[in-house]
């Protein structure tokens, strides 16, 4: 009998590289994916050797459908009985008005956050129905709870999250597959150094003066909401730090 799997988008760093340690230290196997090989297979090796778990690795790119299909198309009958499903691939791509944004990041957001999301989804809660079981974790944000300035898109992004969590619980009610949101706040990842194009300096002017969240605090809480009761289904969590309120009120210690 094989242990029970889960399959986590956007493995190679943050959240999702958190989620698959946590994971895999409770015996799940894990099919990772990314679009960075080199990382996956690092990763791979890692916790291969520190879990002696059974891992399987697909490296695309969600805002790819075709690559989608293809990559989980491929894998063997036994793997396709997912238990869990993270949904954690996105990314936040510069923090300027309407007014003079980039439309290449708006496309890539929309693309990754939400498209993707979505082809990831549909495939595999047609194989949760098919198994019975399965739950379903959609990594959001604060941001799709409120709107900040100059957050725009990414908002949007998050916000629509928001709404398909909420309508992959209504979809799949009858099906007993359990769909839950984790929101989280400021978390340090390399998601600022994403969002400004690979400048470190201003990335870490995000964190400083308070303790932002650790992408192991969300893995813990991805986690927590995966091993409640059959009958329990936690439809979203909103995980902040200490010192963060909402999206734009930090205290920030000088």
């Amino acid at each position: 009998m094989m242990n029970k799997i889960a399959l986590i988008t956007g493995a190679t760093s943050g959240i999702g590289k958190a989620s698959a340690i946590q994971f895999a230290q409770n015996n799940y196997q894990l099919i990772l994916t990314g679009r960075r090989n080199d990382r996956l297979e690092a990763l791979k090796n890692e916790l291969s050797a520190s879990y002696q778990t059974a891992i399987l690795t697909l490296n695309f790119d969600v805002q790819d459908n075709e690559a989608v299909q293809n990559a989980l198309a491929s894998l063997p009958a036994a793997w396709k009985k997912i238990d869990v499903l993270v949904n954690n691939a996105g990314l936040s791509l510069g923090l300027d008005p309407i007014q003079s944004a980039n439309l290449a990041d708006w496309e890539q957001m929309i693309d990754t956050n939400v498209k993707g999301l979505l082809y990831v989804s549909k495939i595999v809660s047609n194989w949760m129905i098919e198994n019975k079981k399965g739950h379903i974790i959609n990594i959001g944000s604060i941001a799709g709870k409120e709107t900040y300035a100059n957050g725009n898109v990414y908002c949007a992004t998050k916000h629509a999250v928001d709404s398909l969590n909420k309508a992959m619980r209504l979809d799949l009610l009858t099906s007993g597959i359990r769909v839950t949101a984790i929101h989280p706040g400021a978390v340090e990842t390399e998601f600022s150094v994403v969002r400004f194009k690979g400048d470190q300096q201003r990335a870490d002017k995000v964190y400083e003066g308070f303790e932002p969240l650790r992408p192991s605090d969300i893995a813990d809480a991805i986690y927590y909401a995966s091993q409640t009761p059959a009958h329990v289904n936690i439809n979203e969590i909103i995980i902040m730090p200490t010192a963060q309120a909402n999206a734009g009120t930090i205290f920030r210690q000088s």
